[in-house]
């Protein structure tokens, strides 16, 4: 499995935001849209503002594939799926430091979105 080297993880994550464009059921990427990315050790995650609603989303779950750009890396990857509460209680916090200062109306959401959690891994 391939992994971030030290300065793609550095960029993404103090990038305020990550373009993510998955990969369609035919093979061709969905337009690029604006979300939050947050770090936790050596991986990095997203979620869906919108919940289990949110087309990127949508599109990611169903392909598992896609392309992302932040911070000046731009990298096919894998999305997995996170279900363990352990893992998202340290994203829950990783939100809120990074992305706290936009206040609650903002953050409350990505922290309610935890069904939606993606890893990001490097193709």
């Amino acid at each position: 499995m391939t992994t971030w080297t030290s300065d793609e993880l550095n960029l993404i994550a103090n990038a305020d935001e990550l373009e993510m464009a998955p990969r369609r059921g035919n093979g061709t990427l969905r337009g690029p849209v604006p979300i939050w990315v947050v770090r936790d050790g050596d991986e990095l995650y997203v979620r869906s503002f919108r919940g289990t609603g949110g087309g990127w989303w949508r599109t990611a779950r169903a392909s598992h594939e896609g392309h992302i750009r932040a911070g000046g890396v731009a990298k096919d990857v894998t999305f997995a799926e996170v279900t363990d509460t352990e893992t998202n209680d340290r994203i829950d916090t990783a939100y809120r430091i990074k992305y706290g200062r936009f206040g609650d109306a903002y953050v409350n959401p990505m922290v309610a979105a935890r069904s939606t959690t993606l890893r990001l891994i490097p193709r």
